[in-house]
């Protein structure tokens, strides 16, 4: 078993984010490209987004601090801290409507 702070994580994440050129740091804190559950936390600063991408499989964001909008095509969903989104399979991308950060849950298909 092994257990950390996600606020840590965050509070960490955001600091690197705030020193970065593009606003935005992540660390993946269980599992990884080999495994089917990955957990990335994500620091953006507000004005900075992901970029559009599609997804690797079914995902969730959950907003650990700030709020965000999660962006699919001409539809948007804004969450605020403790708001958890079920990611669109459809090409999407995350804004930072201020400092934010996220938990994104990844599960790959096998």
């Amino acid at each position: 078993m092994h257990k950390f702070s996600l606020v840590a994580v965050s509070r960490q994440q955001m600091a690197r984010a705030a020193a970065s050129t593009g606003g935005l740091a992540a660390d993946t804190v269980v599992g990884g490209h080999e495994r089917v559950l990955r957990q990335t936390v994500i620091a953006l600063i507000k004005g900075s987004a992901q970029t559009e991408h599609e997804g690797n499989g079914e995902a969730t964001v959950f907003v650990l601090s700030g709020r965000v909008r999660v962006v699919a095509g001409e539809v948007s969903w804004d969450a605020l801290t403790g708001d958890l989104v079920i990611v669109p399979s459809e090409r999407h991308r995350v804004e930072a409507v201020e400092d934010s950060s996220i938990l994104l849950t990844v599960a790959m298909p096998r």
